[in-house]
């Protein structure tokens, strides 16, 4: 009897054992369950916030040690960014300067005329709080070559200044000159003159000519004309101006307009660039280049001096005697030297960087520049120092510095 009643017991301990043991397991799937969804649930959001910023590269490891304010916080003050844009651009032609000395000192004819090219170049560009902060050209392809602009320029024992009128006569000196509708590149073109061809000028309109001559009636790029007489001894035809004296000269100040001549002649301009500081003579010896300038883009050459003196140190720095760069066209912050564009001479890059000056940052777009152009504007923030600083130099002491070289040589006058 004993024996039975002990196997009763064992099983009714096994059938409560049995209930407590499933009951147990009933409460623990209950826990597991309410952990997953309510302690856990911030890690469901963190998943969330993650789609949201993945795009700004925040990456979420552990949603327990992430504060969601601190990360918008972040993310909202981010506001530094990088684009890289490849755009088809014009690609500047470079000028050649010859001298005649058949012609007078101070006059300047062209020989062919300059011809853009194009090029597709990629640049980076840094923006902060949406605005651009600095561009860098980070590589360039030529889908159009650039044709020389020659211009001979007058080496002869006498000076003229003489400005053609109505009523004069002039002559074609370039390779090709265009007589057009309108004054403007983009008018319908009525002929092509050769050089040599003999024209009467009817008025003067900026840098074009109305004209009559060669079985045709328009307007003309006066750079492609002279009026001096091919056929004749030019003794004859000029006018001296043995002063040496320019027009007006404008009071220096912070905020002049660069986009209009300084005024001073050819031996001014050698005046105020022979120094002690131009070591090397640099820019004594590329004085008549400022002038020019002068002449044919309708910007002040003083300015484009001082850039030159602030830029190259006076004509020392490495790119400057190495290239003959004298501004440090093309050399970007994070490797100037290699990216500066190389020059055959002085003469090319103060050229080149008068017509940047004039296309890009001194005029607003569409204005008429020179040779009929009209000016890009891409850049413009007015044609003042302070304008060019806002985007040509990350230094914003830069306007500053080329106007103390203005100031000291307008003061050599």
């Amino acid at each position: 009897m004993k024996s039975k009643d002990k196997v009763k017991k064992r099983g009714r301990l096994s059938l409560r054992n049995m209930i407590i043991f499933f009951a147990g397991l009933i409460v623990l799937l209950y826990i597991v369950i309410f952990y997953n969804y309510f302690l856990n649930k911030g890690e469901v959001l963190a998943k969330e916030v993650d789609a949201e910023v993945s795009n700004v590269d925040v990456k979420i490891s552990n949603a327990t040690e992430i504060n969601l304010e601190e990360l918008i916080g972040n993310n909202t003050q981010k506001n530094s960014t990088e684009e890289y844009v490849t755009e088809e651009m014009d690609l500047e032609y470079i000028t050649k300067y010859q001298s005649n000395p058949e012609l007078p000192t101070g006059v300047i004819q062209v020989v062919q005329e300059g011809r853009e090219g194009k090029q597709e170049v990629t640049t980076k560009k840094v923006y902060e709080n949406g605005q651009v902060v600095s561009e860098e050209q980070v590589s360039s392809k030529v889908t159009k070559a650039s044709v020389n602009k020659i211009v001979e320029v007058g080496s002869g024992s006498r000076t003229s200044s003489y400005q053609v009128k109505a009523g004069d006569t002039v002559y074609v000196t370039s390779d090709r000159a265009e007589i057009r509708v309108e004054p403007n590149e983009e008018s319908q073109k009525v002929a092509t003159l050769t050089k040599g061809n003999e024209l009467s000028v009817l008025s003067v309109q900026g840098s074009w000519y109305q004209i009559n001559g060669s079985g045709a009636r328009g307007y003309v790029k006066a750079e492609n004309t002279t009026y001096i007489n091919p056929n004749e001894s030019y003794e004859e035809e000029e006018e001296s101006s043995s002063s040496g004296e320019g027009g007006y000269i404008a009071t220096p100040s912070f905020d002049m307009a660069l986009n209009k001549p300084s005024g001073l002649s050819l031996e001014q301009f050698k005046k105020v660039l022979t120094d002690s500081k131009d070591t090397n003579k640099v820019m004594q010896n590329n004085a008549e280049y400022f002038y020019y300038i002068e002449e044919q883009y309708n910007i002040n050459g003083v300015f484009v001096a001082a850039v030159a003196i602030h830029e190259s140190a006076w004509g020392t720095s490495r790119i400057a005697q190495n290239k003959h760069n004298l501004f440090g066209y093309g050399a970007y912050d994070s490797n100037p030297y290699s990216g500066a564009y190389e020059f055959t001479d002085y003469s090319e890059s103060i050229d080149l960087i008068a017509r940047v000056f004039v296309k890009y940052y001194l005029n607003p777009k569409g204005t008429a520049i020179y040779g009929g152009e009209e000016a890009s504007g891409k850049y413009y923030n007015g044609p003042t120092l302070s304008g060019v600083n806002t985007r040509y130099a990350t230094d914003k002491n830069w306007a500053n510095a080329v106007y103390n070289h203005m100031k000291y040589l307008y003061n050599k006058l």
